[in-house]
């Protein structure tokens, strides 16, 4: 990794909501082709962080560059028009649509419909299970099915920097597997990824670096193999 292939890069941000810090002193950079895994347990700040990527929240301090521009004063969809896509938590679907529906929703913006016959083909290759209910009511879909939609309408989007935010919670073992199969598939596409997800072992088996976050600070960061096997590792989690 060197300086010019970094696609994000936060410098010391401050969040807030009102009157209470969420965020303190926050840096981090994220290099173009890799995935990047951000854990802590909850209430450490992870959505926060993936919210103020986004331009949902702005910091009231620091600065938050995409490709070398700063984008931290920019409105979300702006954001998102420059490829920075999020999976939120929960897959917020449109639920009475179909699978097909929900997909070309993530081609609404005019920039993104380019190729948009192609990109669907590819989306069914990468996604099997979502062409075999292209016309089923996305609502009606299994949980595991829901989440595979939800990442697969991002990737409709074209994204440069794909961020994942708890997209296993409350599935079931072998389908939370299924999910971190086709993570890693889509990270051997080329994509940039910021994964925040509660399985910390497995997050760091599938990412190349990790950022560990507790009480709004990173506590914790190096590449993912070490850590994994770093006595650090407790303490910077469990503060232990």
């Amino acid at each position: 990794m060197n300086s010019e292939d970094v696609l994000l890069e936060i410098n010391n941000i401050d969040v807030s909501y009102e009157y209470i810090d969420v965020l303190r002193d926050i840096s981090m950079k994220i290099h173009e082709r890799t995935t990047v895994a951000l854990v802590g347990p909850n209430g450490a700040g992870k959505s926060t962080l993936i919210k103020t990527i986004s331009g949902l929240i702005h910091p009231k301090k620091g600065t938050i560059k995409f490709k070398g521009e700063r984008i931290d004063h920019l409105p979300p969809w702006r954001i998102a028009d420059l490829g920075v896509i999020q999976v939120p938590e929960g897959r917020k679907l449109f639920t009475r649509m179909t699978v097909k529906e929900n997909l070309l929703m993530g081609c609404y913006p005019k920039t993104k419909r380019k190729n948009m016959t192609q990109k669907l083909k590819e989306i069914y290759e990468l996604f099997p299970v979502l062409a075999e209910r292209e016309n089923q009511k996305a609502g009606t879909l299994s949980g595991g099915e829901q989440q595979m939609l939800a990442i697969a309408r991002s990737l409709m989007a074209d994204p440069k920097l794909l961020m994942l935010d708890e997209v296993t919670l409350g599935l079931a073992p072998k389908v939370r597997e299924d999910i971190y199969k086709k993570v890693d598939e889509i990270k051997q596409l080329g994509i940039t990824i910021l994964l925040v997800d509660e399985n910390i072992k497995r997050s760091l088996e599938i990412s190349d670096y990790a950022y560990i976050m507790g009480s709004g600070r990173i506590t914790l960061e190096g590449r993912s193999k070490e850590i994994l096997k770093s006595k650090e590792l407790m303490k910077a989690y469990f503060g232990v």
